[in-house]
């Protein structure tokens, strides 16, 4: 599964490479920006950095129980909107056990592409697409089904997932050297 995550995300940033923002964030400093206690370094990929944060144990147990870890070291360009631990534990008791047993791999895979966005798309490259839909940006996930990004108060962003449940971005912008992570506090969940 993580060669044709590989080769999927490939096409998807070739096909979307027209929304990718990297001139924003050829001019946004490249700042090192702390989250779960820990330093996410612009100069390390997304599971690099990913691995520090006392915030994010559970996903990136998720990500290594699916098998696509090496994926998101890979060059990406990835957006990541990443749910904390907290917001794991928003789901029905026992469903994060559940999805991390073997024989649940492919709706935690659906689940964790539903994710991503190819591109690295800044929260002010975000807004930008909002203002333009507006009021409302739908972005192609990696797992296939729309994310649909809101203002959420004067510069705050919202992720609307399929179900209509509502995440809101934490802290935007942790750069990473294959993409960015929006931290998020709810998990989003495709049909």
């Amino acid at each position: 599964m993580s060669k044709r995550f590989a080769l999927f995300a490939t096409a998807a940033v070739l096909a979307f490479g027209a929304v990718t923002t990297a001139p924003l964030y050829a001019q946004m400093p490249k700042k090192t920006v702390t989250v779960g206690g820990a330093p996410m370094y612009p100069s390390k990929n997304i599971i690099q950095n990913a691995i520090n944060s006392k915030d994010h144990t559970t996903l990136v147990a998720a990500v290594k129980a699916a098998g696509l870890a090496e994926t998101l070291e890979g060059p990406g360009p990835f957006t990541v909107f990443a749910p904390t631990n907290e917001a794991f534990a928003k789901l029905p008791p026992g469903t994060v056990d559940n999805l991390l047993k073997p024989e649940s791999k492919p709706t935690l895979v659906k689940i964790l592409t539903y994710h991503v966005v190819p591109g690295r798309l800044t929260a002010a490259g975000l807004m930008k697409a909002v203002k333009a839909g507006e009021g409302m940006a739908k972005l192609k996930t990696v797992e296939g089904d729309d994310l649909i990004v809101k203002e959420d108060g004067p510069g705050r962003l919202s992720i609307t997932d399929a179900k209509g449940d509502i995440a809101h971005v934490t802290i935007a912008n942790v750069l990473q050297s294959n993409g960015v992570i929006h931290v998020i506090d709810t998990v989003l969940l495709p049909m």
